[in-house]
């Protein structure tokens, strides 16, 4: 009941903090990691302890699939080369380079460990990927490297992770077999999030047809593919980002309207707690990892953290170069596929946060091996895995947005992208009306065509896509956000008039939520149809 408690307290105050966070421009989410740190140091209250096995099955699957829903298959499959080279060769280099520092820094530490600890400060974080990289305007290819990475980095730092820990406990490690089964695991969590995902796109087009059970079979389906996968020892990570990207592919197959606004959301409201939690519950776990620490000098102990943190933050620059100039070099196709702008290079390193996912990596380390002797170093570990997490959130995350602006990336913008569709959406929908329905009455078809012919005409006198950047900003899509303003005006005046039959007792509850459902929905378009 005590945990019930502190969470409820906890979601109370990420909440006042979420809105000072926006009223004052902070990052979010080192806000919440900062202000885990400060509750943490006051004396008298009890010590709030992350559960691995609550990251692993309650936190990781639900925020691993919203990210993968929310990444373009397209996209990823487009810079599936940098994606894999980063989630996979930059996260061995780090652990490797990691474990050599450790080895050379620390006493007493031996190759097997040394190796774990690189393992787990090795991949960067998903979700504080996402989370500080909302709202930068930078170009989508980047934000698709940046959140491919995060999104299948975890299963191979998981997967050497779990090499490293088996080495320390039977005292060896055979190269080519952990190889072997280091491919199986990844192909067969690969084959079980396509089950998964196929299984579903089934049920969702066959058999639901009520809103409410596909909002919670949505929200089931990441934690069944992850369960499925680790139940047989495969990687329960990539099962989920495998679901999650092909039933994103294909959800204008399986959602009816009313679906995909509820779904969209409760996922909304969902994330934003699960994401908000993690955070602030990892500056709580500051308390309980000096508590661990005391035997060391704390002059060590702050030359062991700065150090491993800024061998983190650089191993990542010493690979972005060669891993982006090879390929660009033997391969002339590619040179001239891709326009190489070196400033994403800067972008890329300084977007190593790390996250929840290594915290709960350490805490998962047991107490004591098979032969009941105590994990060596353990309390060391977590303590080194929380520096790092906390140097690379606020040095990098607080820094991020200031390398963006001092390399004077232009913002990018999908509202010239969105016009061009809108365009041709509307254009080839008046073309199926002048082709398909010319049978029907003249006044029915001058009405709906004139419908469609209005919109088009609005969306021609726009100068957005010239001019969308600098001075010309101002003016884009004024004549479009005009009217649609008017509307939104107009529907203001309805839902007032409609609340005063309600006020004095002329129309029933019923009545007035129905029209209040369908003028909510009509103001929601058309605010997303408003260019900002």
């Amino acid at each position: 009941m005590e945990n019930v408690s502190i969470i409820l307290i906890l979601l109370f105050g990420i909440t006042f903090l979420s809105i000072l966070s926006k009223k004052y421009k902070f990052p979010f989410p080192i806000v919440l990691v900062l202000a885990g740190v400060a509750i943490s140091l006051i004396p008298g209250l009890p010590v709030v302890a992350l559960d691995p096995s609550i990251v692993f099955i309650i936190f990781l699957p639900p925020l691993l699939y919203a990210a993968a829903w929310n990444t373009s298959w397209h996209n990823f499959k487009a810079s599936i080369r940098p994606i894999t080279m980063a989630a996979v060769g930059l996260v061995l280099f780090t652990t490797a380079l990691v474990a050599l520092a450790a080895h050379l820094l620390i006493p007493d530490l031996s190759w097997p460990l040394c190796f774990l600890i690189g393992a787990i400060v090795s991949p960067p974080d998903a979700v504080a990927a996402t989370s500080l990289t909302q709202g930068l305007g930078l170009h989508p290819k980047i934000i698709t490297i940046l959140e491919g990475e995060s999104l299948v980095n975890d299963a191979s730092g998981l997967i050497a992770y779990k090499y490293a820990l088996a080495a320390i406990a039977a005292g060896n490690f055979v190269f080519w077999e952990a190889g072997l089964n280091f491919l199986i695991v990844v192909v067969a969590g690969i084959a079980v999030g396509l089950s998964i995902g196929y299984l579903l796109y089934i049920v969702h087009k066959k058999f639901i047809c009520d809103p409410i059970i596909e909002v919670t079979l949505t929200f089931l389906t990441p934690f069944a593919s992850y369960l499925l996968a680790e139940h047989f020892h495969f990687s329960g990570v990539l099962a989920v980002v495998t679901t999650g990207l092909y039933l994103s592919f294909r959800s204008s197959q399986i959602f009816s309207n009313q679906s995909r606004i509820m779904i969209y959301s409760v996922w909304e409201v969902i994330i934003f707690i699960l994401n908000s939690l993690i955070f602030i519950l990892l500056g709580l776990q500051l308390r309980g990892v000096m508590q661990g620490i005391d035997n060391y000098a704390s002059g060590d102990l702050a030359l062991y953290g700065i150090v491993l943190s800024a061998v983190v933050i650089l191993v990542r620059f010493i690979w972005i170069l060669p891993a982006a100039m090879l390929p660009l070099y033997f391969s002339r196709k590619t040179l001239s596929k891709e326009k190489f702008d070196r400033r994403n290079m800067v972008v890329f390193g300084w977007a190593g946060m790390r996250g929840v996912v290594s915290m709960a990596a350490a805490l998962a380390l047991p107490m004591t091996l098979q032969n009941d002797q105590p994990f060596p170093h353990r309390n060391l570990v977590i303590y080194l895995t929380f520096c790092v997490i906390l140097s690379t959130l606020i040095l990098l995350g607080f820094t991020l947005p200031w390398i963006i602006q001092k390399l004077k990336l232009q913002p990018y913008s999908i509202a010239a992208e969105e016009y061009e569709v809108r365009t041709y959406v509307l254009a080839e929908t008046i073309a199926h009306i002048e082709e398909n329905l010319s049978l029907i009455q003249d006044e029915l078809l001058n009405n709906i065509k004139s419908k469609y012919e209005v919109k088009y005409n609005r969306l021609q006198k726009t100068d957005l896509p010239a001019n969308y950047f600098g001075a010309g900003k101002t003016l884009a899509g004024n004549i479009f956000n005009e009217f649609t303003q008017l509307q939104m005006d107009l529907i203001t005046v309805e839902r007032k008039k409609v609340e005063q039959l309600h006020l004095q007792g002329k129309t029933s509850e019923e009545i007035l939520r129905k029209i209040e459902k369908e003028l909510d929905l009509e103001e929601t378009r058309l605010q997303l149809e408003m260019y900002h």
